[in-house]
């Protein structure tokens, strides 16, 4: 089971979200609440796996938030949603640390991916999420000389997979493997690349002209 917390303002959304969650058969939700004063000590209590953390809020913003949480230095995965697609805002929850970032437009299920993949280790962005930070990212951060790392053919394929903004489901059909073993490249590719998410390795694969 993966212990999820929700923090979101509009008790609709909220709500409609809890009831998916709850009902989901490997999501255990430990807790939801409107907005995320008290994220620090509400994350101690009640220990999750991952965060849905809502950007815009009242108090606090859920990147304030993030930034509290990732000062505690636990190891829980924060999973960004909002109704915003803006590149300053998705610029700014990927300098924070967030493990993802996904649109509330979005499908239930792909809620379900979003969770699993971030708990698995793994980062995610929706496609049109992951199009905006590559183009972001080639506007503002692409370095003039190249250099290399050694990845292999099937780690660059999964690299450009990654790019594109595919789930680990599809990487894997694409692929002929299993999930397990897309995350067995993913960690790879993070650990050649020094990096921790799908945001800074495709940062990292721009600089390095590695896609």
């Amino acid at each position: 089971m993966i212990r999820v917390l929700l923090f979101e303002d509009n008790k609709n959304f909220r709500e409609s979200l809890s009831l998916f969650l709850a009902s989901s058969e490997n999501i255990w939700l430990t807790g939801a609440f409107p907005d995320a004063r008290e994220s620090v000590r509400i994350v101690k209590e009640t220990n999750p796996d991952v965060i849905l953390m809502d950007i815009e809020m009242p108090y606090i913003s859920g990147i304030e938030a993030m930034m509290l949480l990732k000062k505690q230095k636990n190891n829980v995965k924060i999973l960004m949603q909002t109704v915003y697609d803006e590149e300053d805002k998705i610029f700014a929850t990927i300098c924070a640390g967030a493990s993802g970032y996904i649109l509330k437009s979005s499908k239930p299920e792909e809620y379900l991916q979003a969770i699993e993949e971030v708990h698995l280790g793994g980062s995610h962005l929706s496609p049109m999420i992951a199009t905006k930070v590559l183009t972001m990212f080639q506007n503002q951060f692409v370095k003039k000389q190249p250099n290399y790392v050694d990845l292999s053919t099937r780690e660059r394929e999964i690299l450009n997979c990654l790019v594109k903004g595919m789930s680990y489901k599809l990487i894997a059909d694409k692929c002929f493997i299993s999930i397990n073993t897309v995350c067995t490249h993913v960690r790879h590719i993070y650990e050649k690349l020094h990096v921790n998410s799908a945001p800074e390795a495709i940062l990292k694969a721009i600089e390095l002209h590695l896609i």
